[in-house]
């Protein structure tokens, strides 16, 4: 009897697991798909090289069955310059976006890391301006708890940029 229970719990838990694999990645075309997308429509400002930013910007927002986007909030980041650019790259990923079957609305959490390729010659200059970066930065940083909801946690997107652009 216990063989019968315990087979028929393997056999049970391992359609579970199936049914998991077969879950369909938010964003048309996949994960790669969505990487490529955001690396090729983010587009670092000037200031944001001028000054050498690098962080980290956490969004939260909310697509719905046709893919459009809504509720797009600022959770965490780094230095607010590092904002702009994501929201312009979130808005062009409009009906990107593919929801689960039977869902109107899904939130999404993403995060966005910034940083720059490094020159061959390391001066004192570039360390000075990184220095005086972290030093002066304006982070936006949540002061109470926030309620999250239901979101689904998409793969960090990770920026780099040249200092010479």
């Amino acid at each position: 009897m216990k063989k019968v229970f315990l087979s028929i719990t393997i056999a049970l838990l391992s359609c579970y697991c199936m049914a998991q694999n077969k879950t369909v990645f938010p964003f048309r075309g996949g994960k790669a798909n969505m990487m490529r997308f955001f690396n090729d429509s983010l587009k670092v400002s000037p200031e944001i090289i001028k000054k050498k930013a690098t962080g980290l910007v956490v969004f939260k927002f909310t697509s719905d069955d046709e893919g459009k986007l809504s509720k797009i909030v600022v959770y965490y980041a780094d230095d607010a310059i590092l904002i702009p650019p994501v929201i312009e790259a979130l808005k062009k990923s409009a009906r990107k976006w593919m929801l689960p079957d039977h869902e109107t609305a899904n939130d999404f959490i993403i995060t966005f890391s910034f940083g720059f390729n490094p020159p061959a010659a390391n001066t004192r200059d570039l360390q000075k301006a990184v220095y005086d970066y972290i030093n002066n930065r304006k982070p936006i940083i949540s002061a109470n708890q926030s309620l999250l909801d239901t979101g689904m946690l998409l793969p960090t997107i990770i920026v780099k940029y040249d200092l010479t652009q």
